[in-house]
């Protein structure tokens, strides 16, 4: 799904302690999975009535209440499907290339840190943001 411009970069801090009222009943057991605490999402919609917002993260999409969703002012330097690499890997390993798959935020430094899918595989290192520039 293209994205909408300009992308507004949010947390959304729920989880199951809060009450499943804050997510759509069609969403609940995908978003629970997602583990939504430390992530950052997009968002792509908001209905009419502002009863529900459309929330993305990775290739998924989810319905939830506003109430929750934080919007942040800094903007990430990559998100969801783009194409990267890695700056300087270890000497004697092949540098990863990839696509962005995951996106975590620090609320106390401001900064994100990301997880890449090379070949289809997810890698499971964790690269912060001037680790990789855009492949």
């Amino acid at each position: 799904m293209p994205r909408p411009r300009p992308v507004t970069y949010g947390l959304y801090g729920w989880s199951p302690d809060y009450g499943y009222r804050y997510i759509h009943p069609a969403n609940r057991r995908s978003f629970e999975l997602v583990g939504p605490i430390g992530k950052l999402f997009e968002k792509i919609a908001e209905d009419d009535d502002g009863e529900w917002i459309t929330l993305r993260y990775d290739e998924q999409q989810f319905l939830v209440r506003p109430e929750l969703f934080k919007e942040l002012t800094e903007k990430p330097p990559f998100s969801f499907g783009d194409e990267v690499e890695e700056v300087a890997p270890p000497p004697g390993r092949y540098r990863h290339f990839g696509l962005v798959s995951d996106v975590f935020w620090n609320e106390q430094t401001s900064t994100a840190s990301y997880q890449i899918v090379e070949r289809k595989r997810k890698l499971p290192q964790v690269f912060q943001a001037g680790e990789l520039r855009a492949g």
